[in-house]
């Protein structure tokens, strides 16, 4: 049983290190020198008299309740809790502080194996990037007196004879956090899994051997020197050597522009990797790894005694990773090492990425162009290609000159690969020639010098240009990115897609030319005129929508003031509008439209005697079905030049491959709107039935949408990927709830009716009894 958190907080509280470290305790102790409370104590821990030092630095003696860091842990991070609100708590306050900045470090992975000075198998915390140590060093900081009262001698040790003193705060709190580094890990369990019980039993086990085997995993990490390498060339860039023949004819076809990668190739030198060290707690100090070595400099020096050693152990696993840092292992001093041009290009790729995992960064010239940037444009085809849609400019509801058929059915629009040169603009397709061609790293090109390996060269001169399906092309400039052969690419939109894009992304002020349509006999509320105008912007376009309002904010009258203004005299969009719903809505749908647009036509497609006959395109009639009729008169439903088609409750067509599903999506329109006050219920996929419907395409097949957007963002291992979801799917779907700021001010007052309702004789019984059941308990 832990201790009674009331009991605690107001307890003086230290820590006692160990060895190994999970030997480490907290001890606990009341302000008048004893370990227990007002009630007889039957908690966990055990009670020692112990000597601890006062804030005013007096020797006392107390009983105190010790504790493992097993049942400390519970204890000090609930005591943490309830401390926030006590006057007098501070040590144990920052014990509990402190052991939650502790279990942070482990969740996030931080731990490392060693060996502790007695020789037993010890986890400890590490390794810590600067962020962390400098948390570690203002936690320190405030370490208030009372949480370090144990006098120690300078070996660390109960000194009883001693001087009275404190000890430092940090190395007292680094020791507790490797402490609980050390106890995590370890269960009954773990020393089977773990196949021995070093590092995974709780008991302690001797094993000095391992030591060396520690410090080489802790080399480069935490311990002593992190190691860097600093590309350098051998030979100035635009200095050629002297030289006569075909020699001296490249080099002075090079000093004249040339750029070809053979006329480079004896211009550019060589290269060689510099060792350069860093300090694990000091992201300032770096030095050469020959200064450490000469102990040349305030920075070399600044490297304690034991860097050396450190930094060979961690030049030793990075030889693994890359053999031509061999060399330097039996070099006097590691200073640097010749590289060969194809040593260079193993850097250009997936060896730079390895050593970065192992700590090794490395760094190249600032005056180099490394690599290129490719993206891919996307734009409207030429009118002239064969089978191409008309692109002829027309004039959308806005003004803005958009292509007739950028979004028809079928549709194809360019997809242009560009790869760029630092930021000096496009390559052309001769440059690109140019450095794909290359048989070095280093080519010069617009006068500076290129670092590119050239098999990526060769690979972004193979890309083609194609053509892709509108709604594909839409949805990559929308996420501004595409994914290509398994790597995310760029994406730019050009011409008529830009303007498109930018209509679908831009200010909603644009749209302040459309009003509320003379036809409609209500008062259109500001979101109700901005819901309208958004949906005759993405209908205007051949775009779909869905208009995702809560329940209650008048998406029926939006979507009827949306017919009327779709069917204004002269409007290209006039035409019938069907809308499919719940049967227990037709008459809803029949009252509303009566209402704010009397005389509209109004016919409903249900029951024995439904019929379409008579229907004509620019009639402006709304007609009425449900979900259940669609789906069985389908065929004529089909057959019909239908101007709107609304999905009303939406959420009934979630399931794409529900027979109701795939009915509705065999009726043609010339544009689509989903009404639904919940377009996501369980799972993303949802999303994907609704606005696929409303805009087919958009999102991709659904398998495609599962594993590009679904999956990674509902399991959270993507935050990217639910940004690349929002950005695609913002234009398409309106959102809006009654708790929105600029909404809830426009609600008029709740109205509450009592009605009252009689009951049978029955109900009157059931009641009564109940009544007085309620009372007699």
């Amino acid at each position: 049983m832990l201790p009674e958190i009331s009991d605690l907080i107001h307890r003086s509280a230290v820590f006692l290190p160990g060895d190994p470290a999970r030997g480490g305790r907290i001890a606990l102790w009341q302000a008048d020198g004893t370990g227990t409370g007002a009630r007889p104590w039957t908690g966990a821990g055990s009670f020692e008299e112990l000597t601890v030092v006062t804030p005013d630095l007096r020797r006392t003696p107390v009983r105190a309740l010790v504790l493992t860091i097993d049942e400390a842990l519970p204890v000090l991070t609930r005591a943490r809790t309830r401390a926030e609100t006590a006057a007098d708590s501070g040590s144990t306050a920052f014990w509990g502080a402190a052991a939650l900045l502790a279990l942070r470090f482990a969740a996030q992975g931080k731990l490392l194996p060693g060996v502790s000075p007695a020789g037993h198998d010890a986890w400890r915390i590490g390794p810590l990037e600067a962020v962390d140590l400098d948390e570690v060093r203002a936690l320190a900081a405030a370490m208030p007196p009372a949480a370090r009262c144990v006098p120690i001698d300078p070996e660390g040790a109960l000194d009883p004879e001693g001087p009275p003193r404190l000890p430092a705060a940090e190395p007292l709190l680094r020791a507790f956090l490797d402490a609980v580094a050390d106890t995590l890990p370890r269960s009954p369990a773990a020393p089977a899994a773990a196949g021995g019980p070093a590092f995974a039993a709780r008991p302690a086990e001797r094993r000095p051997d391992l030591r060396e085997w520690a410090a080489e995993v802790a080399a480069g990490h935490d311990a002593g020197a992190r190691l860097s390498l600093r590309i350098e060339l051998t030979r100035e860039p635009g200095r050629a050597p002297q030289a006569a023949g075909a020699a001296g004819a490249r080099a002075a076809a090079e000093a004249d522009g040339a750029t070809t990668a053979s006329e480079a190739a004896g211009h550019a030198g060589g290269f060689r990797a510099v060792l350069q060290m860093h300090s694990p707690a000091d992201a300032a100090l770096v030095a050469d790894a020959a200064d450490v070595w000469a102990g040349s400099g305030a920075a070399a020096a600044a490297f304690p005694p034991g860097a050396r050693l450190d930094a060979l152990r961690a030049l030793r696993r990075a030889a693994r990773l890359w053999p031509p840092l061999a060399p330097l292992l039996g070099a006097a001093v590691p200073d640097s090492v010749e590289l060969a041009d194809e040593e260079v290009t193993e850097l250009l790729g997936e060896t730079a990425a390895a050593l970065a995992a192992d700590g090794v960064q490395v760094h190249w010239p600032r005056g180099l162009v490394r690599g290129l940037t490719p993206r891919a444009v996307v734009g409207p085809p030429s009118p002239t290609r064969p089978g191409s849609p008309d692109t002829q400019d027309t004039q959308d509801t806005a003004g803005s000159s958009l292509p007739s058929g950028l979004l028809s059915p079928g549709a194809l629009l360019s997809f242009s690969w560009r790869h760029a040169l630092g930021d000096r603009g496009d390559l052309t397709p001769a440059e690109l020639d140019r450095l794909a061609e290359a048989h070095r790293p280093l080519v010069r090109l617009r006068d500076q010098w290129v670092l590119i390996d050239p098999a990526e060269a060769r690979r972004a001169r193979a890309l083609q240009d194609r053509t892709v399906a509108a709604a594909d092309a839409l949805a990559a400039v929308l996420t501004g990115s595409a994914e290509i052969d398994g790597e995310r690419v760029a994406v730019e939109a050009s011409g008529a897609v830009e303007r498109l894009r930018a209509r679908l992304t831009g200010d909603a002020r644009e749209d302040e030319g459309i009003a509320a349509p003379p036809g409609l006999r209500a008062t259109l509320r500001d979101y109700q005129l901005r819901g309208l105008r958004w949906l005759a912007r993405m209908t205007s376009l051949g775009l779909g929508a869905c208009l995702a309002d809560d329940m209650g904010l008048g998406k029926t009258v939006t979507l009827i003031a949306l017919h009327l203004h779709r069917n204004r005299p002269g409007a290209a969009t006039a035409g019938p509008t069907l809308v499919v719903c719940p049967a227990s809505l037709l008459g809803n749908w029949e009252r509303e439209i009566e209402k704010f647009a009397p005389g509209t036509p109004v016919r409903r497609f249900h029951g024995p005697a439904r019929s379409l006959a008579g229907l004509t395109p620019g009639a402006g009639e709304f007609v009425l079905t449900t979900y259940g009729t669609m789906r069985l008169d389908t065929p004529a439903l089909a057959a019909t030049d239908w101007g709107l088609v609304v999905a009303d409750e939406a959420q009934h067509v979630k399931n794409p491959h529900s027979s109701t599903a795939k009915a509705l999506r065999t009726v043609p329109a010339r544009a689509r709107v989903a009404l639904t006050g919940t377009p996501v219920e369980n799972d993303l996929s949802e999303l994907w039935a609704v606005l696929d419907w409303t805009t087919p395409g958009i999102l991709g097949r659904l398998g495609t949408f599962r594993a590009r957007y679904a999956e990674p963002v509902e399991s959270g291992r993507d935050p990217q990927a639910a940004v690349r979801l929002a950005a695609l799917v913002r234009p398409f779907l309106l959102r809006r709830k009654k708790s929105d700021p600029g909404i809830a001010p426009e609600l008029p007052p709740k109205t509450e009716t009592d009605h009252a309702v009689s009951l049978t004789g029955e109900q009157t019984a059931l009641y009564e009894a109940v009544v007085r059941e309620t009372l007699a308990a």
